[in-house]
């Protein structure tokens, strides 16, 4: 009986301590991550996560980057646009070696689980992308942020976030990296010229490397100087290695909106 009754305990435990980890390794992607929510004027609300710089001087001016997670991340817990295949895109940023070097913010919103970024196109600017760019606003005047290195991020779904945020906010980011996400032609004029980071999987099977070729051609003779990086082999995830290039951070940060 108190054989039985010592394994029964040690099952519990094993199974307390699984679930403890568990959390532990949910809670993992939010570390850093200030949980917020936004409610507009016209009514709309806005879940959102904020990485403030750690020792944030108020006297000085911060870079910031704004990510627009894929379809995996919506929903309204905020957490899944940080977390997941969206761990890799929005916590580059945030590694102490980055941070000693760049100190960024980095303002990650989420999308409800019925809606885009950028969809339907017609709808100029997109709901969720206009509140996006709100929230932006609204972390610009509480921090100090510097217009000059504003940048925007995002993959897949967050990929066509970014060309509609670059084609609404004209003038306003100082690159931007897409993954696996494009634009409609007709907003090429409106973001050609910004500098900006393509990456496609060659052998991706939602996002053809047609497209993303016929678009980076169209940026090309449009005046545009994009940079493309194309991997052979790889899917759809392509932000398993993008995130990895050792050259991607500090190139984001080396562009300012004045030199454009």
């Amino acid at each position: 009986m108190f054989v039985r009754a010592g394994y029964a305990l040690g099952v519990i435990f094993l199974f307390l301590a699984a679930a403890v980890a568990k959390a532990q390794s949910k809670d993992l992607p939010a570390e850093g991550f200030l949980a917020r929510s936004y409610h507009s004027s016209t009514g709309e609300t806005m879940q959102y996560r904020l990485f403030v710089a750690p020792g944030y001087d108020a006297a000085k001016k911060y870079p910031v980057v704004l990510w627009l997670h894929d379809a995996g991340g919506r929903g309204s817990d905020n957490l899944q646009q940080i977390s997941g295949s969206n761990f890799p895109g929005s916590h580059i940023w945030t590694t102490p070696e980055n941070q000693a070097k760049y100190h960024a913010f980095v303002l990650a919103p989420q999308v409800d689980i019925t809606k885009g970024w950028a969809r339907p196109h017609a709808n100029m600017p997109p709901v969720s992308i206009r509140l996006a760019l709100e929230i932006l606003d609204a972390v610009e005047k509480e921090y100090g942020i510097d217009p000059e290195r504003v940048y925007v991020a995002g993959q897949s779904m967050g990929g066509e976030g970014v060309w509609a945020a670059l084609s609404n906010s004209p003038g306003r980011f100082a690159a931007a990296i897409a993954l696996c996400g494009y634009g409609d032609a007709w907003v090429t004029p409106r973001v050609a010229k910004v500098p900006v980071w393509i990456f496609q999987g060659q052998a991706d099977p939602v996002v053809p490397v047609g497209k993303a070729r016929e678009w980076v051609g169209s940026l090309k003779r449009t005046g545009g100087n994009p940079k493309y990086t194309e991997y052979t082999g790889i899917g759809h995830a392509v932000w398993d290695v993008a995130f990895s290039e050792p050259d991607l951070v500090p190139w984001v940060f080396a562009q300012r909106w004045k030199t454009n």
